[in-house]
């Protein structure tokens, strides 16, 4: 059994121990424990996501008729039907003066907003919207830093009922046309730049020229953010943000919609071609993430919580889900070794931040560059840290445990844009095991399963969910029969969500992570598909064709990159420069590959599949059982002991 590094203490006190009393009281049992608990949750689920609906206090205009019509409904299960409600009227149910959001960008002056004037901006937001012909049921679009309008911009969208999608300017041309070119926004929310690393990088000419291929947009709104004065002179119908925003707005109006009207357009990482337009729905989020806040996370009024996290990552969504309890919200800009590696563990001093959300990446890469948290900062507001993205290592926990605090609830979550939420999640009630994450969400039917679908106990296995939950996506855009949703998580195993990560479950319920099943990528915990990487390297002069593998190393995960060249072309240093610089430019930094090799032959299935997994199995000194599914198998050999990669 691992080590146990953390044990709660008042376990009564928390809002976990008091729902269970709650339970207990409003159906003559006697649970115990979180195993207890999270037992019955599973097996009354349409009891247990009712309990939550009332101890969230979800503000709606009718009431639901119906919890759920097929709890073994999947995908297809509806919930809470009958019920109208908005999304953003239960994010703005706190109206007083207390302080909604604070952004700290880098080296910028902080910035307050009470949730009066969170609730002030967005009225005048949402009026500017309807005035312009914003309605229930369109797109707008975030290509927008970590800023407090982008807030401003989701909540007064799906005031109205209209669906908000985001990504972070960091991203290449494509990649953004590749996820909004799908979805046509009728408006585009935008600043003129972002700062990173003590550095101004200017957006305007790359968003000009994602608008030349997005005709749809009918407004840009630019939100001045580096210095100079934004020019929008050459933007298809830009205007500044503070030029567009109401001055005599009328009374905000929540538009009161079914539970599972759609709120949210996420994407997938792109394996296998353009990103999956994953679109959620308003209650079953607001569900979710009021138990995970409220329970998992012990989060409550007094608390100010932080996550490092851009526009375009679930987190995002997840952490401004936080204003329905009537938390304090940090939203950061920046690196987060600006200007050093300190930075973030004094911003909690300087913030009073009580839950900080990070990666493992960036637990990791401090632990490796010798910070010492606990020498530069007090800490004593600190009394949890989230980590996700990634798995954290063993190293990564006795690091927290010696060198950030010993007195703090260190949770390791994981989840996912596809369910905007987690299957694995913190718990104020249990211990913290070494390389363990603590438990298994409140109503999530979580299994690990061999090839037959059998659940496994401390063997290492399939994720799956297997009964239905809220915050399933509705459906994915443009998927109007529903085949590209049932194959992303129902080809598996018949009504059971198949997740794609391999998992073990201990028999006191903690969770191990071993990566993904499939090929993505995940360096630094940051999903990211292999296609992505095609579609830019694939069009460049010497490059004949390409693969691209996710190598466990160092406890992450570094992209390789495998090169075919074209005839007469030699990979130089010049070539592995211009192919880095492409790859930065068009997709993010995020996707560069630590190693670009020149190989002569790229493996391929019979039907035209590039097999990225047989190669890393090839690199891993595994055995690939399947070379009879491949048209050319003797490549595969190529990729054996190469002396790079040892």
């Amino acid at each position: 059994m691992n080590k146990i590094l953390w044990q709660p203490k008042q376990v009564e006190n928390t809002q976990m121990a008091k729902f269970m009393e709650t339970v207990n009281t409003a159906y003559s049992l006697k649970l115990k424990t979180y195993a207890d608990l999270f037992d019955w949750s599973v097996q009354k689920s349409p009891d247990f996501w009712e309990k939550i609906w009332q101890e969230a206090n979800i503000i709606h205009s009718k009431p639901y008729t119906q919890i759920v019509d097929d709890i073994k409904k999947m995908p297809g299960a509806k919930w809470f039907s009958g019920a109208r409600l908005n999304f953003a009227e239960n994010l703005l149910a706190f109206r007083d003066d207390e302080i909604a959001i604070q952004f700290q960008g880098e080296g910028q002056t902080l910035r307050s907003l009470s949730y009066k004037e969170l609730f002030d901006e967005v009225e005048k937001l949402a009026h500017s919207l309807r005035e312009m012909g914003v309605k229930k049921g369109d797109r707008v679009a975030g290509f927008i830093p970590n800023l407090p309008e982008a807030i401003i911009a989701m909540l007064a969208t799906t005031s109205i009922g209209a669906i908000w999608s985001s990504s972070s300017p960091d991203f290449g041309i494509k990649g953004v046309l590749d996820r909004f070119s799908q979805i046509e926004p009728k408006v585009i929310f935008a600043s003129n730049g972002y700062f990173y690393n003590g550095k101004e990088f200017e957006s305007l000419s790359k968003l000009n020229l994602i608008l030349e291929k997005l005709p749809s947009v009918e407004k840009t709104i630019i939100i001045p953010y580096i210095s100079g004065i934004p020019d929008i002179s050459s933007l298809k119908n830009g205007i500044l943000y503070s030029d567009f925003l109401s001055k005599s707005p009328e009374p905000l109006s929540f538009e009161q919609l079914p539970f599972d009207h759609p709120l949210y357009i996420m994407y997938s990482s792109g394996t296998t071609g353009l990103p999956k337009s994953i679109v959620h729905g308003a209650g079953g989020t607001l569900l979710q993430h009021a138990k995970e806040l409220r329970l998992h996370c012990d989060l409550k009024r007094d608390d100010t919580i932080f996550y490092f996290t851009t526009c375009g990552w679930m987190m995002w969504n997840w952490l401004v889900s936080s204003l329905s309890v009537g938390a304090t919200l940090v939203l950061f800009d920046g690196s987060p070794f600006y200007p050093d590696g300190n930075a973030m563990w004094k911003m909690i001093d300087d913030l009073n931040i009580s839950i900080f959300g990070t990666s493992a990446k960036f637990i990791d890469a401090c632990k490796e560059a010798n910070i010492r948290p606990q020498n530069v900062a007090n800490l004593s507001s600190l009394k949890t840290i989230l980590s996700t993205g990634s798995p954290l290592v063993d190293e990564s926990f006795d690091y927290v445990y010696e060198h950030v605090k010993t007195d703090v609830l260190l949770g390791s979550i994981s989840g996912g844009t596809d369910i905007v939420s987690c299957f694995a999640l913190a718990n104020p009630m249990l211990p913290v095991y070494r390389g363990e994450l603590q438990c298994r969400g409140l109503g999530m039917n979580v299994h690990a399963v061999n090839e037959t679908g059998d659940s496994l106990i401390q063997e290492k296995g399939e994720l799956v969910c297997k009964s239905a939950f809220p915050s399933m996506p509705i459906y994915f855009w443009n998927d109007a029969d529903g085949q590209k949703y049932h194959h992303a998580y129902f080809d598996i195993f018949p009504q059971t969500w198949y997740h794609g990560d391999f998992i073990e479950i201990s028999d006191h319920g903690g969770l191990r992570f071993f990566g993904r099943s499939d090929a993505t990528l995940n360096p630094g915990g940051v999903r990211i598909g292999t296609a992505e990487i095609y579609r830019v390297v694939e069009n460049m002069d010497c490059v004949d064709d390409s693969l691209v593998i996710g190598q466990d190393w160092e406890g992450d995960q570094r992209i390789i990159l495998f090169i075919k060249l074209k005839k007469d072309f030699f990979l130089n240093e010049e070539w592995v420069h211009k192919i880095k610089s492409q790859i930065r430019s068009s997709c993010s930094p995020r996707h560069i590959p630590a190693l670009i090799l020149e190989t002569k032959g790229i493996p391929y299935t019979i039907n035209g599949k590039k097999v990225e997994i047989a190669v890393k199995k090839m690199i891993q000194g595994k055995t690939v059982s399947n070379r009879d599914a491949l048209a050319n198998p003797e490549v595969l050999d190529l990729y054996s002991h190469i002396q790079e990669l040892m």
